[in-house]
């Protein structure tokens, strides 16, 4: 078995382009694909409210419920932003499109810097939340939570080589599971509450003050913390052309499905926690200490619980596919600007941007493995990214309409004002009160992307500049071709390759370096017996190779001015890839010295061996 049919088995079927039309989604499909990172964010936000509140006492729990609610109100008017954007870009209206349309090429590249480590951290964050849920209910899992991350990252990588299609059939009914689950959980949870009454709680039975004191910035860290609950908010808008057609239609009944689902489990969660009084635990989770509350220890409710708590960790897991769904595509209108390596804008045999698909995974594994898969470590560095995008997005709206001027402007630039001032207000509160714990890191990486960005189209305009034939003088010239042959034995490869030297020139020589003069004057006396092709001998006192064939190629160079110089490296292929490593070193090392050198040709010629 070949790799190419390894990778029929793992990835699938080619799947033609005339058929692209065909793997786009419906409503219910995108919802799950596109919503989930969002709807995750139920199972952390609150608990990232509260582990900032907890420290002044438990007491102060009390603030989450406003700060919940900013936060609620902060989602309509993005929500709402966003549908303008939709109406706007119908093709597609990401951060990076419309910032780099409206406010200019270096707000665009910020905008797509930040995007890209959020979509990076999105799958981090995501997936080792996922598997933090599970040892909630697994104690027994906490030694392996590493590893189990950066095997789900691979599984999802695996599914979206796929394609768009088959991946969205895959992740739907985990994500509506969670959505009727958590719905659950918050209907009895407040029909209990009101019935029966509240179970006494961690913060009621062990109440604790805190060693910081309530003040205007802890609130606002806690504000910034539970602003995670946004991240994803994007992606509808990112991605409308995978919606089946009316395209915009669809994904702006989609986006306000999402809007109202995330903010009534947003609420209602963090209403629960207040409620039943859970505060953060290294060992459990919010959720789960309300769920297990909610639905009691003992059979037959206690499976409710559990099937919360697979249900949390499958959707946070899974979570990550948005940003499988984004990266890539935001990768690809950058690979077409020419801001990052031009592969990025190729399309895979599923039709899925395999490059960008594997980069995430790669990079997002990493970050697990750096942090332990620890969250609280993690979601520091987290909103900033998606609230530089969210401001830079609705700014560029804003200049969008002010320069237009279409019929409903006012209402619309009013709109995408208040989402960009909104964004901002946070994007600053963000980057002050989590500075400390790691945004610092995010806010060197942002400009160093963008740096590194404008090298690579600089890099791409000098290359076509140098290859345009705009004003050129060429005339065209018949070459004459030298040709060089290393050897360091006479066996059929070399005579195979001796053969294709004089059927391209008539000027073929073979160079062989003697490093031991007894071995060489046996090779000669065989050579002579199998060809009449000349033959140069260079000496190595020193017994290298490399170096004494590097200088008789530049000697023979510098004497054929009005030539082209080919070099032809005589390589056997093995019957097994593993039996190659054992072969063929030499081989390598001269392709690689003559790879960067002008004015060469390098051509291998290969013999086949059976076995």
């Amino acid at each position: 078995m070949n790799l190419l049919s390894v990778k029929r088995i793992l990835v699938g079927k080619p799947i033609p382009t005339d058929q692209a039309c065909h793997e786009c989604l419906d409503k219910p499909t995108a919802l799950a694909v596109l919503s989930s990172d969002a709807l995750s964010s139920v199972a952390y936000a609150t608990q990232e409210i509260l582990l900032v509140l907890v420290a002044v006492g438990t007491a102060a729990r009390w603030w989450s419920l406003p700060i919940a609610g900013a936060i609620a109100l902060l989602l309509f008017i993005v929500i709402s932003s966003y549908r303008q954007t939709i109406q706007a870009y119908p093709k597609g209206g990401g951060a990076y499109i419309v910032a780099k349309d409206n406010l200019g090429q270096y707000p665009g590249l910020v905008a797509a810097a930040a995007l890209l480590t959020d979509y990076i951290l999105t799958v981090s964050v995501s997936v080792a939340a996922g598997v933090e849920a599970l040892s909630s209910a697994f104690p027994q899992l906490l030694a392996f939570e590493v590893p189990i991350g950066v095997v789900m990252v691979a599984l999802i990588t695996w599914a979206n080589l796929r394609g768009v299609k088959e991946s969205g059939r895959l992740f739907s009914v985990p994500t509506f599971l969670f959505i009727g689950l958590i719905a659950l959980l918050v209907a009895v949870g407040f029909i209990k509450a009101a019935v029966v009454g509240v179970p006494p709680g961690e913060a009621f039975i062990h109440p604790t003050t805190g060693s910081e004191t309530l003040s205007l910035f802890l609130i606002l860290r806690a504000f910034a913390s539970g602003c995670t609950a946004l991240t994803g908010v994007e992606a509808i808008s990112d991605g409308v052309p995978v919606f089946r057609p009316p395209e915009a239609r669809n994904a702006r009944i989609t986006l306000t499905w999402m809007g109202v689902i995330l903010g009534s489990m947003f609420l209602g969660i963090t209403g629960l926690c207040y409620l039943y009084g859970a505060v953060p635990k290294a060992e459990e989770t919010v959720v789960s200490q309300v769920a297990r509350q909610v639905f009691g220890t003992q059979p037959p409710f206690s499976l409710l619980y559990y099937a919360v708590q697979f249900a949390t960790a499958l959707i946070l897991v899974l979570a990550a596919n948005t940003a499988f769904s984004d990266f890539p595509r935001l990768s690809f209108f950058l690979a077409r600007d020419g801001f990052i390596p031009r592969q990025y804008a190729n399309r895979g045999d599923r039709l899925a941007f395999s490059n960008g698909i594997l980069t995430l995974g790669l990079f997002s594994s990493a970050l697990i493995v750096i942090f332990q898969g620890d969250v609280n470590r993690i979601i520091p560095l987290y909103a900033i990214g998606v609230f530089t995008s969210f401001t830079l997005s609705q700014t560029g709206m804003v200049v969008r309409w002010w320069r237009r001027r279409e019929p409903g402007w006012v209402r619309s630039i009013a709109l995408n004002g208040l989402g960009a001032f909104a964004t901002a207000l946070v994007l600053v509160v963000v980057a002050v009160t989590k500075f400390a714990t790691g945004a610092w890191a995010i806010l060197v990486l942002i400009p160093a992307l963008v740096w590194l960005f404008t090298r690579i189209k600089v890099h791409y305009s000098d290359v076509a500049s140098q290859l345009s034939l705009d004003h050129s003088q060429y005339v065209p010239r018949r070459l004459k071709q030298k040709v060089v042959i290393p050897v360091g034995g006479i066996h059929r490869g070399i005579l195979q390759a001796l053969d294709y030297a004089r059927s391209i020139s008539d000027d073929a020589t073979a160079v062989y370096v003697d490093i031991d003069t007894q071995s060489t004057e046996a090779f000669i006396e065989r050579w002579g017996k199998w060809t009449d092709v000349p033959l140069v001998v260079v000496p190595s006192p020193t017994r290298s190779i490399l170096e004494p064939l590097l200088d008789y190629f530049n000697a023979v160079e510098s004497t054929c001015q009005d030539s082209v110089m080919t070099v032809i490296v005589p390589t056997f292929v093995t019957a097994k890839w593993w039996q190659n490593l054992l072969h063929n070193q030499t081989a390598f090392l001269i392709k690689s010295a003559l790879l960067l050198q002008r004015r060469k040709v390098v051509v291998s010629v290969r013999f086949y061996l059976d076995r």
